[in-house]
């Protein structure tokens, strides 16, 4: 969902020039765009550096600055610097393919807020806004071409999955301060997160919210490194592979379950959600889960949890987009958009009336 940006582009090269000179001295900058709208969580902008390095040959790099939220936030703690430390180690130290990470900038002071810059990669993400099953350029490739871009992003999910979160440092992802780690946090922040998000009527995730409190599973063996927002739409594609995958800010540690159940609940949101059919090459879920198991080396547990689990997740986001919608005049306030919603629609298909704590419905 964009949002108005109204930054001014050539005061904006101005401060990145000077900024990017401290660190690649006689740097400048003969390209940078600033969107019209930017992202809730962060802003972006795409830029090229230019400099003459030691041999006296010119170089020129394709650069993104990811900006942190200074205006509006979708997520109630922005964890910026821990988005940026991860997808550090990622890049230097793992075989999961981010966009190389070059430096970051705390401080406020060039841009309004910290940032931090990466390489650009070139390449095409399936869309959102139309959804990839409805509209773009997802529905223009070959059926094989899909399939390519949804096995090669599962393999990568479960990669991701396998790696020893300990070696890594990536202790930081824990979230302590909601309970212990995996569900027992998870339930306690979102719940957190639903009541900043939006001051209303929330019967659908709320009864969700209890069934899942009233069902929650056990989580053996160690937590994994969770993407978080694991799914198609946070690849960047070059011809069905994957060149780099986005968005880590909502990474975490947990069951790998729960990152598969997003990856095929966005999905299902992106088509049945929609009512839409999902395109010709896409492979089922149990193709996906069958997969994954192998992928990962053992069954998975309790998919339909979290599959709840997601949907509850997924509201929550959608009541803070509708509370967006309405802070920037673009619905009513009393619009039922943050409570009823493709998602809440879907989420309340999926718990059906035997979803209930009341009667002892289980998944």
């Amino acid at each position: 969902m964009p949002v108005p940006d109204q930054r001014d582009p050539e005061t904006t090269r101005a401060l990145l020039t000077g900024w990017l000179g401290r660190r690649l001295p006689g740097a400048r900058i003969p390209m940078l765009e600033t969107p019209k709208t930017s992202g809730f969580s962060s802003e972006t902008l795409l830029f090229d550096a230019a400099w003459t390095d030691p041999g006296g040959g010119e170089r020129v790099e394709p650069l993104v600055a990811r900006v942190a939220p200074a205006h509006y936030q979708i997520f109630p703690e922005p964890r910026f610097e821990e988005q940026y430390r991860l997808m550090r180690i990622l890049d230097e130290r793992t075989p999961i393919p981010v966009p190389p990470i070059r430096w970051y900038e705390p401080s406020p002071d060039v841009l309004g807020a910290p940032f931090f810059v990466m390489g650009r990669i070139e390449g095409r993400v399936p869309t959102d806004m139309p959804p990839y099953h409805m509209d773009g350029w997802v529905t223009e490739v070959p059926p094989e071409e899909r399939a390519a871009m949804w096995w090669s992003t599962l393999e990568i999910v479960a990669r991701l999955h396998r790696l020893d979160a300990d070696a890594l440092g990536l202790g930081f992802l824990d979230q302590p301060e909601w309970g212990a780690t995996g569900l027992e946090q998870r339930l306690a922040y979102y719940e957190h997160y639903l009541h900043w998000a939006y001051d209303g009527p929330q019967d659908t995730a709320l009864r969700a919210l209890e069934w899942l409190r009233a069902h929650r599973p056990e989580e053996p063996g160690p937590p994994a490194v969770l993407w978080g927002d694991a799914r198609i739409g946070n690849v960047i594609f070059q011809d069905g592979a994957p060149a780099a995958v986005l968005d880590w800010e909502t990474a975490v540690l947990g069951a790998p379950e729960e990152d598969l159940a997003w990856f095929l609940f966005l999905d299902r949101h992106h088509s049945d959600g929609i009512g839409v059919p999902r395109l010709p090459g896409f492979p089922s879920p149990e193709e996906t889960v069958a997969r994954y198991e192998a992928l990962l080396g053992r069954p998975v547990r309790d998919l339909d949890y979290y599959e709840v689990l997601s949907g509850f997740k997924f509201s929550v986001i959608m009541a803070r987009i509708g509370q967006a919608m309405i802070d920037f005049g673009w619905i009513e306030p009393g619009d039922a958009f943050p409570h009823d919603n493709n998602c809440t629609r879907l989420l309340a298909r999926i718990l059906g009336p035997s979803r209930s704590p009341a009667n002892g419905g289980t998944a």
